[in-house]
């Protein structure tokens, strides 16, 4: 039995929550990118100033990143690629280079669930409530909630820290989380103190 499993079956409640940072180390080196780069490049900004608060409470950070096909690259190698490739690139590289103590994955498709061991890291920090952000939001964004939603994770997606290559998508993609996953989409410039702890529950006791 699989100890993710295994403290499950012991009731061993999670009540911790996680920063996922997804793909915002990117090459961007595929078609559309370009209207991507500028709305991405802001959406890192932002995250790097909710990392920063994030950090100051104590909160893991994730990096779960494409590895673009470079299978027999390592996260470090990725992030150093996209310094060197300059421009949008080279920008989120710095705005979000990692730090002491932060955790990363590589994951082969767009849900940062699938095929990585993201689940049992998670498990191990003992984290019920996720905070997504990163690249794009109608995609590797909402695949990586679909499956958090699944496994009965809380979720908070702000909404200025996530990125399409058009703003109608963003906007379509946050809607159908907000609906269908019950995810908040508050900007991140919102309370920190509710999305702390032990998630919906916090949530409601704030309110």
């Amino acid at each position: 039995m699989s100890r993710a499993n295994d403290h499950r079956k012991h009731g061993k409640s999670r009540k911790r929550t996680a920063l996922l940072l997804i793909d915002f180390m990117n090459p961007l080196d595929f078609e559309g990118a370009e209207a991507l780069a500028r709305r991405a490049v802001a959406a890192a900004k932002r995250t790097a100033a909710l990392k920063a608060r994030l950090r100051a409470s104590r909160v893991p950070v994730i990096y779960a990143n494409d590895n673009f096909g470079r299978w027999e690259s390592d996260f470090e190698a990725v992030v150093k690629h996209c310094l060197r490739r300059g421009g949008a690139s080279a920008r989120m590289a710095e705005l979000l280079s990692p730090g002491a103590g932060d955790r990363s994955i590589l994951k082969p498709r767009h849900s940062a669930f699938f095929g990585t061991p993201l689940e049992f890291m998670l498990d191990e920090l003992s984290v019920n409530h996720l905070v997504l952000t990163g690249l794009s939001a109608d995609s590797c964004i909402m695949f990586t909630a679909h499956d958090a939603y699944l496994r009965k994770y809380d979720l908070w997606i702000p909404a200025d820290c996530v990125a399409s290559e058009r703003e109608s998508f963003r906007h379509a993609a946050l809607a159908h989380m907000a609906r269908t996953l019950k995810a908040d989409v508050s900007e991140s410039g919102a309370d920190i103190a509710s999305h702390l702890g032990t998630g919906r529950a916090a949530r409601k006791n704030a309110a």
